[in-house]
């Protein structure tokens, strides 16, 4: 439990501050500057301050949608543009990156199905509403992915056995540099929305994109390797593709495993505490507990109160739930048990 600092400071400060914002209850460090600091913020966006996000439920499903429905057709065209691409070249280092492309694009129909069902009310059923659909979509992210690695891997070996000259290396290259340029814009889209909407999914689909990306332009270094003479550096980078793939989707189960387990970020939990702690009259946080419901949290709270009856402990306790819904802004239920100081707990 968390209790009140001994020291008393006045309540019409802002929340925004640094103090509040989150980063400083993160429960780990994030380098800033050199090389370390910017892949840092590269591969490892915020995703935790919630202070930020889309407070109006439909309004953040509204804008996820959008998102999605962008970075699908512009996945598609880059996936197009490379198919016409690999038929001139016969590369399969190419025909891994778009298989990869093309099943990333299918990942954004179950999202979108998932942003959709979400809008949903909630059932006698179903009480918590259908934000978990977000995870059932993960899951099936996962699969699909774990497919298209395993499809390349498949077409890469099938090339060592069979031998085939790579036509025209120079058009790899352009290729190579379409689909970097193809991912990293649906990543920029996906994260910005993702952190604005609170939604860990869409932006865990926007890292992903990324890594894609740099994916994308190792079919140049293929394409080099057949420039200078070397026409088996095109299946190697075809199989070290697909390793890649498999590699880099444990980050994605390790995320959905954690959604499914109701786990929050620590520095989220630190920032509500706080904001308990900070609202009138709460002398110390007994119990508190988050979780995600797709991209909207519910949580609850009991905390002890300064008051001497039931009535004003009530009061006091709805202010407290008010201030938290205030000051993160992705909160769709939150409840606040009292317990006041003159009343003992049975």
């Amino acid at each position: 439990m968390t209790q009140r600092p001994d020291h008393e400071h006045p309540h019409s400060h802002s929340h925004g501050s640094a103090e509040h914002d989150g980063h400083e209850h993160d429960g780990h460090d994030h380098p800033h500057g050199g090389v370390r600091g910017f892949l840092f913020d590269l591969f490892v966006p915020h995703t935790h301050d919630a202070a930020d996000s889309i407070d109006d439920a439909l309004e953040a499903s509204t804008a996820g949608v959008r998102a999605l429905k962008v970075s699908l057709v512009v996945l598609l065209a880059t996936t197009v543009v490379q198919a016409v691409i690999v038929a001139f070249t016969g590369s399969v280092a190419l025909l891994a990156d778009t298989i990869h492309n093309f099943a990333d694009a299918l990942t954004a129909v179950p999202l979108w199905v998932a942003f959709v069902l979400g809008r949903r009310v909630a059932t006698r059923r179903y009480t918590y509403g259908y934000g978990r659909a977000e995870d059932l979509a993960g899951m099936f992210i996962v699969v699909v992915v774990a497919l298209s690695a395993v499809v390349a891997a498949w077409e890469a070996i099938d090339r060592f056995v069979h031998p085939r000259p790579v036509e025209q290396p120079w058009l790899l290259v352009a290729a190579g540099l379409i689909g970097f340029a193809g991912n990293e814009a649906v990543a920029v889209y996906r994260i910005r929305v993702g952190r604005r909407i609170g939604s860990a999914a869409l932006v865990a689909d926007g890292v992903h994109a990324r890594l894609d990306g740099f994916t994308s332009l190792s079919v140049v270094l293929g394409a080099v390797g057949v420039l200078v003479g070397l026409p088996i550096a095109d299946p190697i980078i075809g199989l070290l593709i697909a390793v890649s793939i498999l590699a880099l989707l444990w980050g994605t189960v390790r995320a959905i495993g954690a959604r499914l387990m109701d786990a929050v970020e620590p520095g989220l939990v630190d920032r509500v505490e706080h904001v308990l702690l900070d609202s009138d009259r709460v002398v110390e946080v007994r119990t508190l507990r988050l979780r995600w419901v797709g991209h909207r949290l519910v949580g609850a709270a009991t905390v002890l109160v300064d008051a001497t009856d039931l009535a004003a402990a009530s009061h006091l306790a709805e202010h407290a739930a008010a201030h938290v819904r205030t000051a993160v802004g992705n909160v769709d239920d939150f409840t606040v048990t009292p317990a006041p100081v003159g009343v003992a707990p049975r």
